[in-house]
């Protein structure tokens, strides 16, 4: 199946970089380039991209109303968005993620990891760009001591699990790191995500970060 993309950027050459790194790839297709967020709204209402790249800076509407817009409630086959920024401003992610991103990514994170993004949220999972994961522990751990959730819900397998979610690594890395296989990861991630009743992993980081469960130490 190809992935269907549109990208959303206000730099022409974010847009052609990123757009030239995606068509190299057989199962992705670049099908519209906006350059501000109510070009890309218009664009993914016409175009029904499977996955939509949104810088946070743009123009007229920013990439965070035009998320909120692109996944409001009741919006049919909605785009899994993918927030792309220069991570100027922890704010912006924070508020990205509680509107439902479907993952994070530096501008300057590379092409294999772009691309990885584009496939994890076609298929309903989230990537975290590592750089952003630290970046947002940090920032939680210097402004003191988080409100701490109770653990009780979740096994100590699946708290391990959800600290190495909340470091950023992918399926085949927490596998490797507890010694169990990909599918045993996925079964896990599909119980963690009910007991937390969080939407992605995305929402599963955010958690483990908030409640105290990661800290700067990881």
């Amino acid at each position: 199946m190809t992935i269907r993309v549109l990208i959303a950027d206000d730099q022409a050459m974010v847009r052609a970089g990123f757009a030239m790194v995606l068509a190299a790839e057989d199962d992705i297709d670049v099908v519209a380039e906006a350059e501000d967020g109510v070009h890309a709204v218009e664009l993914a209402e016409r175009h029904k991209p499977d996955v939509a790249l949104m810088d946070i800076r743009m123009p007229r509407m920013d990439g965070l109303e035009a998320l909120r817009r692109l996944t409001r409630p009741g919006t049919v086959n909605p785009p899994k968005v993918v927030v792309v920024t220069t991570f100027d401003d922890d704010a912006y992610v924070q508020r990205a993620l509680s509107e439902g991103a479907s993952g994070f990514l530096l501008k300057d994170s590379g092409p294999a990891l772009l691309v990885e993004a584009v496939r994890a949220a076609a298929s309903g999972k989230a990537l975290v760009s590592p750089a952003i994961t630290v970046r947002l522990l940090e920032r939680l751990n210097s402004a003191g001591p988080s409100p701490r959730a109770p653990h009780t819900a979740l096994s100590p397998r699946e708290e391990a699990l959800v600290r190495l979610v909340a470091r950023g690594l992918t399926n085949a890395e927490i596998a490797t790191e507890l010694t169990i296989s990909v599918g045993t990861v996925k079964t896990h991630l599909t119980n963690v995500q009910t007991k937390l009743s969080a939407r992605n992993r995305v929402e599963i980081a955010a958690w483990a970060w908030e409640s105290g469960l990661v800290d700067g130490r990881g």
